[in-house]
Parts: C-alpha cells; structure tokens; sequence
C-alpha cells in the first residue's frame, strides 16, 4: 500500500485538495483520498513537489503511421498525399516504430488512446495490455462501385481486433472522404459492440470552402479523384454527416476551423501540435465546454512528439482553461469519451495511473 502526496492532488472527479494524499495498492487501484496529510503518519507519506493528476488519454491517434516520422507534408492535400509512403518501409521497421511509440507515451504519463486503424500493423503490439485501446476503424472511399468492398475489408478488419478483445468501431474518416451511401452503410454495420463513432472534422479551410460554396482546393481534388458530387450536393456544412449516421455517440475530431454554431452535444478533441504542423492553424478554444473537449497527439507523421503534456502547453497558452479544466481535458473527458471507465479521475476502485508534474514542464509516471 502507497500514500502518495504533493502540493496539489486533482482527483478531476472533485476539486483540487492542497496537500491532498491519495492511497493506492501496488498494483495502482484506487483505495481512497485524503483531504489533509495530518490525518496520516508522516512515515507512510511519498511527498512530491508539483501535482498529482490521473495518467493522461490521447484520444487520437495514429500509431500504425509512427514509422513516418518526419516525412509528412504540410497542408492537408499535400499531407493526405504524403500518407502514401506508408508502404515504402519493412515489416521490421513498421512494427518497431509501433513498439517505439507505445513506449513513447507510457514514459509520457499516457495509459489509455484513442486509435485510427487501417490496418492490423498494431495488434500484436496491443495485445500485451500496456495501454486501454478504444480501435476506430477508418472507412473512406469515394467511388460507389468499391463501396461494398469497403465496409467488407472494414468489418474483417473490426473481427480481427474483436477476435483478441480489443475494442473496435467502423468509423468514417472525414466528410469530404465518406459519400452518404457510405456513411449509411457504416451505419448500418454499428452493432451492440459499438460505442462511439470518431470522425476527423472541419480540418482544413478547404473544407468548408466545398460544402458552403461547392468549390475550392478540395473540390478539385475530389472531382479530379472520382467526381463524386453526391458529397456537396447532399451536404451544406461538414455536421451534416452525423445526420446520416443517425443516433450514436460522436468523437469529432481537429475542428480547427469549427464555429461556435457547429458544435452540438458531442465530445471534441484538438491535436493543437497537429494542426500547427498542418495546417498552422489552432481552433477557437473559447467555443468548446472544458467538459466534453479531449486532447490527442495525432500521429508521429504530423508531431514530433506523443505527448499529451505537450499539447496542454499550447492549449494553455492559446485558451483561457484553468489547470484544473486543462487536466480534464488530459484525462477525465477522454476516458469518459471512450469508455474507460477504471481511468479519468481518482476514484476508489479505479486504476487511472498517476502523473507527477513538476513546475508544469516536467512529466514523471509515479504508479
């Protein structure tokens, strides 16, 4: 049994307690909170200097694209395009940037993520239990004729991460990459094991530009791609997606050019040092509830780090969030977003980690 204390504890379940001591098993589970260290004795005490908060939930992420590092384009066309070196590399080299950046996050404070899959490049790796995966299978295309292969591969897919106890969603990538029928026939594949649909949302200026005027860098690209008019004939704004998908719970993610009339009841999550290397642009962080917005990395191929601490600095730096709202958008938003349910807060009986944080620039794993 460990009593650990520092000059703030942020449960995020309550407020922040000055000198608050949390007692945990030594396998990490919550027993219990303690307001004042006086009620302790001073032997059994692990005194820190910073904060103690939960272990931190990158809600987006890419880790089968770790082995890009570096070789992204910027701008989201040039980007997208840039993705396609992804099967210039070795299985070797693959799997060990996989291994590299799992490791990455767990010295980062990081224990549970949100990933974008592709592929089934990270299983292995995920199977040994070091970090909780919420799996989103991402689904695009842009000719109707290859639409029922599409949901065929994405479903086989999903059974292959389902097959080993992983969490695992057929999700759309993005409104201007999912046609209507597409975003139906995801829809309809959404079944008792789903939970929460994530979608990559108003990223780009050009996004808007094709939905509210039917023209722009986008627009050209899709019609030089498939011309696939049913995207902007059928849609005014990006939101209107989620009307075709019907009830589900929604994680939208970047909306970095989202407008305060865009957002409804969903949960949001900002990968700030992304969307710097991107599109060199951060969202309006007055318009989102400190409540329901996350945080993520994005992948390696976009950052040059995997750390949520990092990103809080740019938020912080751009928004007016107090470190209590900052640290629930590091962890308690995203588990309760994906379903974490032992992460997020100090609570007894959960296992949520804890992160030492030391003159807020410093991240050191305690439990």
């Amino acid at each position: 049994m460990r009593f650990l204390t520092a000059d703030y504890l942020y449960p995020l379940s309550s407020e922040p307690i000055k000198e608050g001591v949390l007692q945990v098993t030594d396998k990490g589970e919550i027993v219990a909170v303690f307001k004042e260290r006086k009620t302790l004795s001073k032997e059994k005490l692990e005194c820190y200097k910073g904060i103690l908060c939960p272990g931190f939930i990158n809600v987006h992420c890419h880790l089968e694209l770790s082995h890009l590092s570096g070789t992204a384009g910027k701008g989201l066309l040039d980007f997208i395009s840039s993705i396609k070196k992804r099967n210039d590399f070795t299985e070797k080299e693959i799997l060990t940037s996989i291994e590299n950046a799992e490791n990455q996050m767990i010295n980062n404070g990081i224990v549970g993520v949100g990933d974008i899959c592709n592929t089934s490049d990270t299983i292995n790796q995920k199977q040994k239990g070091n970090l909780e995966y919420y799996n989103f299978i991402e689904v695009f295309g842009l000719k109707e004729e290859k639409f029922n292969q599409i949901i065929f591969n994405a479903k086989e897919l999903r059974s292959q991460f389902r097959a080993v106890g992983l969490k695992a969603t057929m999700s759309p990538h993005s409104p201007y990459s999912v046609p209507p029928k597409l975003a139906r026939a995801i829809a309809i594949n959404y079944d008792k094991k789903d939970e929460l649909l994530s979608i990559h949302m108003q990223e780009s200026a050009c996004e808007n530009e094709l939905f509210k005027s039917k023209s722009g860098n986008m627009f050209d690209w899709i019609k030089k791609i498939a011309n696939c008019d049913e995207i902007w004939n059928m849609r005014n704004r990006s939101i209107d997606i989620l009307k075709e998908l019907g009830d589900k719970n929604f994680l939208l993610v970047h909306n970095t050019f989202s407008r305060k009339e865009d957002l409804g009841y969903n949960y949001y999550c900002t990968c700030p040092k992304a969307n710097l290397y991107i599109e060199n642009r951060l969202p309006d962080y007055s318009i989102f509830n400190p409540e329901t917005l996350c945080v993520g990395t994005d992948s390696l191929a976009s950052n040059n780090s995997l750390s949520v601490l990092d990103e809080l600095k740019v938020i912080q730096a751009n928004s007016n969030f107090n470190l209590n709202e900052l640290l629930k958008i590091a962890s308690k938003n995203g588990a309760e977003a994906l379903g974490f349910k032992k992460l997020g807060t100090f609570e007894k009986g959960k296992t949520p980690g804890v992160n030492l944080i030391s003159g807020l620039s410093k991240i050191e794993v305690i439990v």
